[in-house]
């Protein structure tokens, strides 16, 4: 069935056998990269497949290993890590295999199961950075702190990541689109050369619904967090200051990388697609899909190994301890909740709730940062009594 619907698609993949084979090799020729060219490309594949698969084998194992990782929010990271693990698996070691010989080996079947598979995994891994952001909002600027236990409504997220991500790439195996040879010819992704009407609403559709729109709600959740940061940043103390920079860290690193790993991924495809026959030649398009396949590597390092629960984890993995009391969001949920109203934001007072180890300091909207209860004194009307005021927790699911 794919290879039926592919063949009368595409024109690449027309006739069989023998033929398949004439035709990569003729686009080989077409779009040859030099022998030094092929062998760079195979070392940064061998580099990619190599540390995606160990960093992100090694989230799996804290995951399993240690339960104080096990709470909703974790369960979508560690989604993200195993479909860049089935890329690393799954996708990886073809494309290595080929630009050790300078030539696709595995055929034409192999060729549209490689770009499905890394296309599938791809879009899998970008809605689940947008669902991980949305989350996070949600969770933080939620009435009520997070339930640790409610792992429903992360699990319909995780669905929906690969559910969504399967109705955009499955097209192609029954005719919108198809899969071909991609750059000098070792790759397969979505034919961006094609003109046809056919093909080129396809490649509009796929990088409006699978690139720019999750894009859009990563930097409106994230953009909405940095500004209750703003808000926060009028109470000056050093472990707010720390907090909120850290924060602010995190967010300006996962929207660049983001940026970094599939932009130009996007720019080359629409080049392809748009631009003048020739535009987009071997050398260029292969770096672009290089960068995007380290997003492998870089995602673990961004969502995981910068997050204290799974550092704390990963020290103690490595030094055979137990982990820090620290480390679970459970645990970090029980300590006490410094609540800190800072102004008045599209209509509603918001208060901000960050964890200390000291007594509940509460501020007041009109306070000037003055403390207006404590331990022992009656809670302020403005906190405890009947509001629906939105609770930011912008320490949760960042630091641990």
């Amino acid at each position: 069935m794919i290879e039926s619907n592919v063949s009368l698609s595409c024109a690449w993949c027309a006739g069989g056998g023998d033929g398949t084979r004439a035709h990569l090799d003729e686009n080989h020729s077409e779009h040859s990269l030099s022998p030094s060219g092929h062998l760079v490309v195979a070392v940064c594949l061998g580099f990619i497949g190599t540390f995606g698969f160990l960093n992100n084998t090694l989230v799996l194992i804290l995951f399993c290993r240690y339960k104080v990782l096990r709470s909703p929010m974790n369960c979508l990271l560690v989604s993200i890590s195993v479909s860049d693990l089935l890329v690393c698996v799954l996708g990886t070691p073809f494309s290595f295999a080929a630009s050790t010989q300078g030539r696709w080996l595995i055929g034409r079947a192999g060729c549209v199961w490689y770009g499905f598979i890394n296309t599938f995994l791809g879009v899998v891994s970008l809605i689940s950075l947008a669902v991980l952001s949305y989350e996070r909002y949600c969770t933080m600027m939620g009435a009520t702190q997070a339930d640790s236990t409610n792992y429903r409504k992360v699990a319909i997220g995780i669905a929906f990541s690969w559910i969504y991500s399967m109705v955009w790439t499955v097209p192609p195996l029954f005719g919108w689109s198809c899969f071909g040879p991609e750059g000098p010819g070792t790759t397969c992704s979505v034919n961006w050369a094609a003109r046809t009407a056919n093909n080129v609403s396809y490649i509009i559709c796929l990088f409006i619904f699978c690139l720019i729109l999750p894009f859009v709600v990563i930097v409106y959740s994230y953009g909405r967090l940095l500004q209750a940061i703003t808000q926060m940043s009028r109470i000056n103390t050093a472990v707010s200051r720390k907090r909120e920079q850290r924060v602010l860290f995190m967010v300006v690193t996962m929207v660049v990388c983001y940026l970094l790993c599939w932009l130009p991924y996007g720019v080359m495809a629409l080049l392809a697609t748009f631009g003048r026959p020739g535009l987009v030649t071997a050398a260029a398009s292969i770096v672009p899909s290089l960068l995007a396949k380290s997003s492998t590597v870089i995602n673990p390092i961004i969502y995981i190994f910068m997050n204290k629960q799974f550092c704390r984890c990963f020290h103690a993995l490595i030094l055979c301890t137990t982990p820090e009391r620290g480390s679970s969001f459970k645990n970090s949920s029980k300590v006490t909740k410094t609540l800190r109203t800072v102004r008045r934001a599209n209509g509603q007072n918001v208060t901000f709730a960050v964890a200390s180890a000291g007594h509940p300091n509460i501020f007041g909207p009109n306070s000037g940062g003055q403390k207006t209860s404590s331990e022992g004194e009656k809670p302020s009307p403005a906190v405890g009594q009947g509001t629906n005021r939105p609770v930011v927790s912008l320490v949760a699911y960042y630091n641990g």
